[in-house]
């Protein structure tokens, strides 16, 4: 099997793209734009330049702002080329104008400090680092920009020189001050202060306000929490506290090299607890050496601090209360390294990939078809709102009136009732009078119908969260539901879905859109006509208009071959398909199950790549190879997702039974969290057709109009699907909730015109390219088998095939009286050799020799009697 090579664009810096042939494109790639190492630069100088040009302007501004006023005034009313000849600022028109939005009109002379921030991103973005720690800068800037203009629109307002001082407060300082002056009067200098001292305690977490010095201690920081040396002991701790020694100055531990002898007035200390505190006192009966004399430690104080100390920032401050009489060895400070905590040993591929983020920025998926455009609304049917005919007034009145008509007649009196208008059918929510039971409402169904004249009701008790009774009643004249009204509104325009699905609107007319990638797959079942074909083609346009081609793969499987060749034009965008396959669309049941098994093959290989990548989905291992944290040399590539979609289940089911079956439930099983989920539709949901192993995986469920009860409670587990009234009228089940939905219409004409419109685009040079699967044939449906291995009767079987032209396992069973093992292997001989085509389900083999001439000179070449 041939080596595959990573799909996408994997980072090599210093290869380049070659251009298309077809010509220059242009696009525009907005991540890269923002991203890149060079538009970072160019908009961090741009930064930079802003706030000094905004600088100079307000620097200007002070002296020449008066000259400048009548000509900011008259702007509009003559040529910028004269005005700017008559402004006096520094920076001309430009910083005439700016200078005059934020001084005078906004914060005056409180405006200097602003430009600080521009500047400080661009030094940021320029440079890599920072000249000053740019998020708290920025909030005090904003802050102390307010607050001075504020104090200084109180300094001119008091002062009286509103006309002559304005531009210090700016508008915003002089209008808070008018406003508090109203309140206050002169007070409103209190309010001020207090505001400035609100912000000190709570941006700089300032707890308490000590106003003590505290002597004999160098560093001001644990002043106010340490007792002085001349501080009065008393309690406990009176019976243990030593005469006051000279205290040495304090010399942070970290400033002793390991060979640096501290100096001796600093008690030896064993052990330095971890949080701070000495373990315990020393008694009176703790062993004493006799050679030294016993220090004896005061009891340690807990610093109230508000950050944790280290054990090191207590190293000075344990000091001996008596001379050391023994010279002390050196203390040599021990490190031990920190223990191990699961960090990856070596750092050197993060770095790696840190480096390779800041050269050439996130990567991006969608750069192979950079010139790629998503299909626009004007690929589909305009909405004809003149065509639409309304439910009526005397419609509602009519059918609420023989609905209290009907109860009352059989007892059952009614409160209180509510219509809810809907596309396709009306909801009447109505609430009985105590003492009336449910089920005395749900047997009356039929006589409801019956009074009503309608097609088919649904009654709906009680109302899931309402506490209310549902009769669903169709409209006389149904409302069509156009894919463009739902495509094209602004709730799917801003899905922020991984595989956004429009299924239609619900009761309410509101568009029900879902997630295919939480569903995680969605079975459907419908009879012939209900609407079923144009769901599924539903479902793929809403995909199809929402993702691009990098980021979703579609697997049609289509046995029936005319409901899904559309979307042939697709196969280099969207399609995925086995290697060397022609057709995208899989039709051949052999070839359905060979793509259902490399599925699974491909599923395994995403499990790996996760495992090896340290995530659990498909989103996180994408995200992170989009940081650049995933080495595409180590077989790593973004992973796109894979939607199987399957068209008429009940088919491959009768044809290949468990060969089906195993792949799809190992599928609808795992493989989830990969990207891949399975959309399967089937005509009759008979448990034949969706066994219990296939049914438990699939928590979606959606019916359209079936025949019977039994295959609604089959596809839905309650009844309601044969009631529905057809033409895309259907019932969605998601963990037990269940919805009515009018699916929206979509013809042949828009499925071409969307197709045709991406295939004329640039694709990829061939299909997505499944694993390679090679079953128990071989992979190709021969046995390959010598020719000693051959069935004697496989001349006679040859010519007997040829004679009738009909390749079937049957006629060799009567014909030659053999059992159905032998026929079968004696056939699979004869498509070995050539004599018949291969297996096509229920059908008879192709007959490859259409005369027995012909057959013999084959048999002959092939040594065969």
């Amino acid at each position: 099997m041939p080596e595959k090579t990573p799909r996408g664009n994997s980072y090599r810096p210093k290869e380049k793209k070659e251009e298309s042939s077809s010509g220059f494109q242009f696009s525009l790639n907005w991540r890269g734009i923002i991203s890149s190492p060079r538009s970072s630069l160019a908009w961090g100088m741009f930064f930079m330049l802003i706030g000094l040009l905004l600088e100079i302007s307000f620097l200007s501004y002070i002296f020449t702002g008066t000259a400048d006023q009548s000509v900011v005034d008259g702007l509009g009313q003559e040529p910028i080329r004269d005005a700017g000849r008559q402004t006096r600022n520094a920076l001309g028109l430009f910083g005439a104008t700016a200078s005059h939005i934020f001084v005078y009109r906004w914060f005056g002379v409180a405006a200097l400090a602003l430009p600080l921030v521009p500047f400080l991103s661009g030094w940021k973005l320029v440079f890599r680092s920072e000249l000053l720690p740019l998020a708290r800068t920025t909030k005090e800037v904003i802050f102390y920009t307010l607050w001075v203009s504020m104090l200084m629109g109180y300094v001119v307002l008091m002062s009286g020189t509103e006309q002559s001082l304005s531009f210090l407060s700016g508008g915003f300082g002089y209008e808070v001050n008018t406003l508090l002056f109203g309140l206050l009067r002169w007070g409103s200098i209190l309010a001020i202060a207090f505001i400035l001292f609100l912000y000190v305690v709570y941006f700089y977490n300032v707890t308490s306000i000590d106003l003590k010095k505290k002597v004999g201690r160098q560093s001001d920081t644990y002043a106010s929490d340490y007792p002085s040396a001349d501080a009065e002991v008393t309690g406990d701790d009176a019976e243990v506290q030593p005469a006051p020694a000279p205290v040495a100055p304090y010399r942070p531990l970290e400033e002793y090299t390991y060979e640096e002898e501290i100096p001796t007035n600093h008690a030896p200390v064993s052990t330095v607890p971890t949080n701070g505190v000495a373990d315990s006192d020393l008694s009176e009966e703790a062993p004493v050496e006799k050679e030294l004399p016993v220090e004896v430690q005061p009891k340690a104080v807990v610093p109230k601090v508000e950050e944790p100390l280290e054990p090191e920032d207590f190293a000075g401050f344990f000091l001996d209360e008596s001379p050391v009489v023994a010279t002390e060895p050196p203390l040599i400070l021990e490190v031990d390294e920190a223990p191990s905590l699961g960090l990856p040993p070596d750092d050197e591929e993060e770095d790696i990939s840190e480096k390779i983020l800041r050269e050439a920025g996130y990567y991006d998926p969608t750069i192979d078809l950079p010139s790629y455009q998503f299909p626009t609304e004007e690929l589909l049917n305009e909405i004809n709102e003149n065509q639409q005919e309304k439910v009526s007034q005397e419609e509602l009145e009519s059918n609420k009136n023989r609905i209290v008509e009907t109860l009352g007649s059989y007892g059952i009196n009614i409160s209180k009732i509510k219509a809810t208008i809907g596309p396709t059918v009306t909801l009447y929510e109505i609430i009985p009078e105590a003492g009336v039971r449910i089920s005395k409402i749900k047997n009356l169904e039929g006589d409801i119908a019956l009074s009503l004249a309608a097609l088919g009701i649904r009654i709906i008790a009680p109302m899931p969260g309402r506490g209310t009774i549902g009769i669903e009643v169709p409209n006389k004249n149904r409302e069509t539901v156009f894919i463009r009204s739902v495509l094209g509104s602004e709730r799917f325009q801003k899905a922020n879905y991984d595989l956004p699905v429009v299924l239609g609107k619900n009761i309410s007319n509101e568009i029900h859109i879902a997630d295919l990638a939480k569903m995680p797959h969605l079975l459907m079942a419908g009879a012939t006509g209900q609407g079923k074909s144009v769901g599924l083609n539903v479902i793929l346009a809403s995909l199809i208009y929402k993702k691009h081609p990098s980021q979703l793969k579609f697997v049609l499987v289509d046995p029936k071959k005319v409901e899904l060749t559309l979307f042939n034009k697709l196969e280099r965008h969207f399609l995925a398909k086995l290697p060397n396959s022609e057709e995208a669309i899989i039709t051949d049941t052999k070839k359905v199950i060979y793509t259902l098994n490399s599925l699974c093959i491909e599923m395994d290989a995403r499990y790996d790549l996760l495992k090896e990548g340290a995530v659990r989905n498909i989103k996180e291992y994408n995200a992170k190879f989009v940081q650049r944290r995933l080495n595409p040399e180590k077989g790593h590539k973004f992973l796109p997702y894979i939607v199987l979609v399957i068209d008429e289940l009940a088919d491959l089911m009768m044809t290949a039974g468990k060969e089906v079956e195993t792949p799809i439930a190992r599928l609808a099983q795992l493989a989830r969290a990969v990207g891949i989920h399975l959309v399967l539709a089937t005509q009759r949901p008979s448990v034949k057709v969706i066994t219990g192993l296939i049914k438990a995986n699939f928590p979606a469920r959606l019916s359209f109009r079936v025949t019977s009860s039994i295959d609604s409670r089959t596809i839905l587990d309650t009844g309601g699907a044969e009631q529905l009234v057809g033409q895309g009228d259907m019932l969605l089940a998601i963990n037990s909730d269940i919805v009515r939905l009018q699916c929206p219409f979509i013809d042949t004409r828009e499925v071409e015109d969307i197709c045709d419109f991406i295939g004329s685009q640039r694709g990829y040079e061939e299909a997505y390219a499944l694993p390679e699967y090679e079953g128990e044939d071989g992979g190709e449906g021969r046995a390959e088998l010598n020719v000693e291995d051959f069935d004697q009767l496989l001349g006679e079987a040859a010519r007997l095939i040829v004679t009738h032209q009909q390749g079937s396992t049957s006629l060799i069973q009567r014909k030659m009286k053999l059992g159905y093992n032998r026929a079968g292997r004696i056939m699979d001989q004869l498509e070995v050799i050539g004599v018949v085509g291969p297996f096509t389900g229920s059908k008879a083999r192709d007959v490859l020799f259409h005369d027995l001439e012909s057959l013999e000179q084959h048999m002959k070449s092939m040594a065969i009697a």
